[in-house]
Formats: C-alpha cells, sequence, structure tokens
C-alpha cells in the first residue's frame, strides 16, 4: 500500500507544479518522461547495488539537478498561481508520514523523519493552514511574510536533503550507520530525491522570486 500511496504523492506533485505554472506541456512532458525514465531504472533495482564506482544514484541527483534548471528557465512568472505553488507544499505532510511508516519499516533512520531532524512536517501543516485562510478571508498574504515562509521552507528541505545524503549506503555517509537510508534507493521512492524534492525546491524559488517585501 505505501508504494502506491508514494507514487499517487509524486503524481499529484506533477499536476500541481503543472497548473501552478501555467499548463506549460513542455514541462508537462519532460517531468512525465524523466518520471517513467526513474521509474524503469529504480524498479530494475539498479540504483541499489552501492558498490559501484561511481555511485549509480549520482544519475538521479544529476537528473535533478538538470531538471530543476530547465524547469526554473522554462516557467513564466507571469502565469503561475501563487496558491497553486503553496499548495505544493501541503505535499510534505503526506510525505513526512510515509517516510515515518518507512523508518518503522527499518528503511529509512528517525534522523529522516520528524522525530529526528526533519521540519518539513512544518511546512507541510502551515501550508494548509494558509490555503484555508485564503480561501476563507479572499485575502492576499503580505509580500513580507510570503518570502520568510518561504525561506524558512527551503532551509528545512536544505536540512532533510544534507541529512537522506549523509544518510545513504554511498561514499559519502557520515550518519545513521545502524540504519541508513536504503528506502530512495528503491522504486518508488527514489521519486523523492528525483522529482519531488525539485518540484518543492522550485516552487520555493519561484515564490521568492516573484516576490519582493512591501
Amino acid at each position: 500500500m505505501l508504494p502506491f500511496i508514494f507514487i499517487g504523492i509524486t503524481l499529484l506533485s506533477l499536476l500541481l507544479f503543472y497548473y501552478a505554472t501555467g499548463k506549460d506541456k513542455k514541462v508537462l512532458l519532460l517531468s512525465i518522461l524523466w518520471i517513467l525514465v526513474v521509474g524503469v531504472i529504480s524498479y530494475s533495482g539498479y540504483f541499489t547495488n552501492t558498490l559501484a564506482k561511481p555511485p549509480r544514484f549520482l544519475l538521479v541527483l544529476l537528473g535533478a539537478v538538470l531538471l530543476s534548471v530547465f524547469l526554473f528557465k522554462r516557467v513564466n512568472k507571469d502565469k503561475r498561481n501563487a496558491n497553486l505553488l503553496i499548495a505544493v507544499h501541503t505535499l510534505r505532510l503526506p510525505i513526512e508520514l510515509v517516510l515515518y511508516q518507512l523508518f518503522l519499516q527499518k528503511q529509512v533512520p528517525i534522523l529522516m523523519t520528524f522525530k529526528g531532524y526533519n521540519f518539513d512536517i512544518i511546512m507541510g501543516i502551515s501550508s494548509i493552514v494558509l490555503l484555508v485562510y485564503l480561501w476563507l478571508t479572499k485575502n492576499r498574504l503580505s509580500k513580507t511574510f510570503i518570502l520568510v515562509w518561504n525561506m524558512f521552507g527551503l532551509v528545512f528541505l536544505i536540512i532533510i536533503v544534507a541529512i537522506a545524503i549523509l544518510s545513504s549506503p554511498l561514499p559519502l555517509q557520515q550518519l545513521a550507520f545502524d540504519q541508513p537510508n536504503i528506502a530512495l534507493l528503491q522504486f518508488p521512492f527514489t521519486y523523492l530525491p528525483a522529482f519531488i524534492v525539485p518540484i518543492v525546491f522550485l516552487s520555493h524559488i519561484l515564490t521568492i522570486k516573484s516576490n519582493r517585501p512591501d
């Protein structure tokens, strides 16, 4: 059940970002292509071989960076939907719940959960609160608030990405040797670093780029 839930989260992140950035067909097609390629490769177990040199997981990280650069350059900031960009971050709540279940299954260390040093659950919950507030009041959030909120979100994202990398059974591993991060090397959880993290990152960056303090 957990893999199906995570596939659903991945597809929902794709749809939210697609609509939030103006329904650009090239954004959609490239994202789908990348999801399919990563899915096929990770499903084959290719990334679980951690003894290969150079580390095979570097393909995921490099691909995620290239995807981020392309999407950033492609998106027209005039067509972005600010509320939908906030909605992207609501997915950080179910992701946290999935990570906790993976911890219970000894697939990730506790460091990567809300019981460790993963603060993404704060962004997931606060984004839901913000969307409800915007829907009920029809007000606009101040640019200063949006800027600060997104900066906190970026910091939290950077923290968990660093922990995930340093906890993985790769040459860079420095943490969680007793229970390493092996889930992200497996299908479909490879989608977290390969696609979801870039989408969350870009949702922050695009919002920050379009906002300046009042």
